[in-house]
């Protein structure tokens, strides 16, 4: 590839999340249910265009600090709301978390679909989706990490706090993950087997379903990834246990 559509990709990439983080920092500002409106924001972005692991790390880099910086602003312009600023980077977090989750089921539900038309993707797409998918979820706890190092005061007591309740309790995209992945080891065993059909793109297929989430088509998958209420389980399971 060129250097210079290289370089004119990379700014484009930066153009965008940076859109997005502003976004972001105007929805913490306005209120309301952060965790929705960070959650179609999010979406939104996944549904423009086929992701790798660079640029979901861009994604959810701009959501975060968008969230974190949107929050430091309201506390500078007021202490007397300081539980309810740092809940909104909360909101925002999960809200990320539920639209990561709804992008891995994207990718198993691509797979049911192709598999309901009798039609399959090729083994070396569902490896490389595989090998993306596995390392989604710490990819999301990492960039948690390095945004809550980065973060200042409360803003990043908050953070570090969220990437605790993470990694003890897991993520919604983490739960949703064990789901697809064994569809997807499941589908490369028929490969094998079976020709799949030319021009079928595994990518493609979860980027077009993507959209149709983005847009509301599939409602009943953003229906069903509730972060909240799965991380309130494992805490109350935890706390059973201790």
């Amino acid at each position: 590839m060129p250097t210079e559509t290289g370089s004119k990709v990379s700014h484009d990439t930066t153009a965008d999340t940076s859109a997005l983080e502003a976004e972001v920092r105007s929805t913490i500002a306005k209120g309301g249910d952060v965790k929705r409106a960070v959650q179609h924001l999010t979406l939104q972005k996944l549904s423009e265009k086929t992701h790798d692991l660079e640029s979901l790390k861009g994604v959810m880099t701009a959501v975060i600090q968008g969230a974190g910086e949107g929050a430091e602003q309201q506390l500078k312009q007021t202490s007397s709301q300081t539980q309810a600023s740092l809940a909104q980077i909360t909101d925002a977090v999960a809200g990320l978390d539920a639209a990561l989750a709804q992008l891995a089921e994207a990718s198993k539900l691509a797979i049911e679909e192709a598999a309901g038309r009798a039609q399959k993707f090729s083994n070396e797409e569902l490896a490389r989706a595989r090998t993306e998918l596995e390392s989604l979820e710490d990819l999301f706890l990492d960039t948690l990490k390095v945004s809550a190092s980065a973060a200042k005061g409360a803003a990043a007591d908050t953070l570090h706090d969220l990437l605790a309740h993470a990694k003890r309790n897991g993520t919604a995209v983490g739960i949703q993950l064990k789901g697809t992945l064994a569809v997807i080891a499941h589908q490369m065993t028929l490969v094998g087997h079976t020709q799949f059909q030319e021009g079928l793109h595994f990518t493609q297929a979860t980027a077009d379903l993507m959209r149709k989430i983005a847009s509301g088509v599939l409602a009943g998958i953003a229906e069903r990834v509730k972060p909240d209420d799965r991380s309130k389980k494992n805490a109350d399971k935890s706390n059973t246990h201790s």
